[in-house]
């Protein structure tokens, strides 16, 4: 345990094996998202065995939810560190993913192998309309927290329209909101004058820096310099390590980045595939991020037109590799400063202003997947600038149509969990093709 870690303990730690079991109940239990996921957490380590105070786990949720990746995991793993040091971090973190790796990796192989099915497709049908709804809602929830001035909701207007209409790159993106808001929003960040010290030498965070990139960087680059550049291992390796660099916002913000290359820039996926893969992932605990995993498999399996299911684990497990190594690094490098941050108000200016831009970020994705699911033809204009999709409205699908606003009643309006609406609208979906609709 590093000297850190241990200044930054809550005083009502467990012993290593008890916090253990609680890790793997978590990792199990971690259905429905990170809103799901979060408030698990919460109950179990700071309601019920009060492991973390009130104020601990905010700050810590708050540095989570603004750094690139899955703030869920990365909560876990944080609570983890904060309790045990640094094996305590990789327990909680693993324990939260690899039950859920687990099952989206079986998933992936069926669907891969299977989904031509006409009853798997069905099933899928109505995931890809309960899915839209699901991300309508995060959308919703995300901007009630994250937009409450004027110039929040002018940074996530400006951001849905860089990308959206001007296909500007995300990254770019994230890097305007993040340099606008650290000079021009810390007079809008609620005053803080505690103080505190670092307790932690930057000799030694940059060791923990320098050794977590060498794990997660050297492993990938030999591979690529094996294989050569071009391999599919190499392009998901390279693609999925650029993309735990700059998906700011958790996994909604992943999608957002992540959708529209795969499918379009690259070609792995189609749209309606990746849709099935968010459904796999919100049906299934852990991170919603997993849809990776899923994306990953689905690459490499059918690279070149072939059918190769040990090509496809390559790839699985390259996705996930390159995901959620990174994790660990932004944790146990930031992990000690977390509630110095939280009294920095420039930092603070720049994360908010990245979560405003999140949002117009999110809404673009619900964009286009809803104009996928929605619409069978699709027209891709170019203007200067400017890009839009345009839709044939005579192949709209009434069927989507009614199973989003079915879902949307279910989830938005009786509060049902996500497990049971997916379920709901796959049922439906089954009934509608034995009804020959």
């Amino acid at each position: 345990m590093t000297k850190a870690s241990v200044e930054n303990k809550s005083g009502n730690e467990p012993g290593f094996h008890e916090a253990l079991r609680v890790w793997a109940e978590i990792g199990v239990l971690s259905f429905g998202g990170p809103t799901a996921q979060i408030s698990l957490m919460h109950r179990m380590i700071v309601d019920e065995k009060k492991w973390l105070g009130e104020e601990q786990f905010l700050n810590a949720l708050s540095f989570c939810m603004l750094l690139p990746g899955p703030e869920a995991m990365q909560l876990a793993t944080y609570a983890g560190w904060r309790m045990h040091g640094l094996k305590g971090g990789l327990a909680a973190g693993l324990l939260f993913v690899l039950p859920g790796a687990a099952i989206v990796l079986a998933l992936s192989m069926i669907y891969a192998a299977f989904g031509s099915v006409p009853l798997v497709e069905a099933v899928f049908f109505g995931v890809k309309a309960a899915v839209l709804v699901i991300v309508i809602e995060a959308l919703l929830r995300i901007a009630k927290r994250a937009l409450k001035k004027t110039v929040h909701w002018l940074i996530a207007g400006l951001s849905f329209t860089a990308i959206f209409m001007l296909a500007l790159p995300f990254p770019l993106i994230v890097f305007l909101a993040a340099l606008y808001g650290f000079w021009r929003l810390p007079a809008l960040v609620e005053a803080d004058q505690k103080t505190l010290k670092l307790s932690i030498k930057t000799s030694e965070t940059l060791r923990t820096i320098l050794t977590w990139l060498v794990i997660w960087i050297v492993p990938l680059a030999a591979m690529a310099a094996l294989l050569g550049p071009t391999h599919i291992l190499s392009a998901i390796g390279l693609f999925f390590s650029k993309l735990a660099v700059v998906t700011f916002g958790g996994a909604y913000a992943v999608l957002a980045y992540m959708g529209q290359d795969v499918v379009i820039r690259h070609g792995w996926l189609e749209a309606g595939q990746m849709m099935d893969g968010l459904g796999l992932a919100e049906t299934t605990p852990g991170p919603l991020i997993l849809v990776t995993e899923f994306v990953g498999y689905l690459a490499a399996y059918r690279h070149e037109g072939s059918a190769n299911w040990l090509l496809g684990l390559s790839g699985a497990a390259v996705a996930l590799w390159a995901t959620f190594i990174p994790c660990f690094l932004w944790i146990f490098a930031g992990a000690p400063y977390i509630d110095w941050i939280n009294t920095q108000h420039r930092l603070k200016g720049a994360l908010t202003a990245i979560t405003a831009a999140v949002v117009g970020v999110i809404l673009n994705l619900s964009l286009w997947f809803g104009l996928h699911v929605f619409f069978g033809k699709l027209e891709y204009i170019k203007s200067g600038p400017f890009q839009f999709w345009v839709p044939e409205f005579s192949t709209l699908d009434w069927r989507v149509v009614l199973l989003a606003a079915i879902s949307g009643f279910l989830l938005l309006q009786r509060h049902w969990s996500i497990i049971s609406v997916l379920t709901v609208a796959s049922a439906l979906a089954l009934a509608m093709t034995f009804a020959g609709l």
